[in-house]
């Protein structure tokens, strides 16, 4: 990190000690700034705190506010936009304050009205899933984070990323809801596929799904990281369309939602591989109207 422009060691408060606010805090804390106010309403919230931040105070969101000189807003997208109002409104915020949000989906717009009173807004996004256990601190050094910020304090903030050993991405305020549909297909979506081929094989008397499916699918990923579509195999990409109809007929004795995801994933398949050249569009055409029956 030689030449690194890094940040003073500030006062941290952490507004919402979820999975991501916990353990976001607890690595700025490891990367030597003092997390000293959180705020935490549930029991489980509670808890993180004790564990992650033990030596943070918990107490109400104006008073972490007040305290801080870097603000961590750490709650779910569709109330960020309220909070920076409401503290706006009441007068919490204070000029050059750091204010950092974790969302994916918005950008610097929803800080217009911290910013308005002088606060550094910043966009931080980390593109990982979250447990809320010290577990995340070494799996966070490993991720990406999404950057959005002025552009005269894009160095600050890519400073922050890089003092808890994540690497910052910058992503253009117009790109940020783009950039988080993304993440939200791959990661949430590959969540529910994963679970209806884990059902679907334990349906058939199979005792451990995982331990069948996990060498598959890690491979999978791996190539589908290293080379895109160039890397699908099976009956859709051969253009075997009575292995698709087999497919078909058996997945309609599972529940609904296995039928219609296969039915969109393997149409979107044959689609992505005409487009790629890899299969020949006079081998997809009845691929393509058995799925659409």
């Amino acid at each position: 990190m030689d030449g690194i422009e890094r940040p003073a060691r500030l006062t941290v408060g952490v507004v919402g000690t979820g999975r991501v606010g916990s353990v976001l805090g607890a690595a700025l804390q490891r990367a030597g700034h003092h997390v000293v106010a959180v705020s935490a309403v549930s029991d489980a919230s509670r808890e993180r705190a004790a564990r992650l931040l033990p030596d943070a105070a918990i107490g109400d969101i104006p008073d972490v506010v007040d305290t801080a000189e870097l603000v961590v807003l750490a709650v779910p997208d569709d109330a960020l936009g309220p909070l920076v109002q409401g503290l706006a409104t009441t007068g919490h915020w204070r000029r050059s304050q750091l204010v950092v949000h974790t969302s994916g989906r918005h950008g610097l717009a929803v800080l217009e009205p911290a910013a308005y009173e002088g606060v550094v807004p910043l966009a931080l996004h980390p593109a990982m899933t979250f447990t809320g256990s010290a577990a995340d601190l070494d799996r966070i050094v490993e991720c990406c984070f999404g950057v959005t910020a002025p552009e005269e304090y894009r160095a600050v903030a890519e400073a922050v990323v890089l003092e808890i050993g994540a690497e910052p991405v910058w992503i253009a305020e117009a790109d940020r809801a783009t950039y988080h549909a993304a993440l939200a297909h791959g990661s949430n979506h590959l969540v529910t596929l994963i679970a209806q081929a884990m059902q679907v094989l334990a349906s058939t008397g199979v005792p451990q799904p995982d331990r069948m499916l996990r060498p598959l699918v890690e491979a999978a990923l791996d190539n589908a990281l290293r080379s895109g579509d160039a890397a699908l195999t099976g009956p859709v990409a051969r253009g075997d369309v009575g292995t698709v109809e087999v497919h078909l007929d058996q997945l309609r004795r599972q529940e609904p939602d296995v039928l219609m995801a296969y039915r969109a994933l393997a149409l979107a398949t044959a689609q992505r591989a005409v487009a790629s050249g890899r299969l020949r569009e006079d081998l997809a055409l009845p691929i393509i109207d058995a799925l659409q029956e």
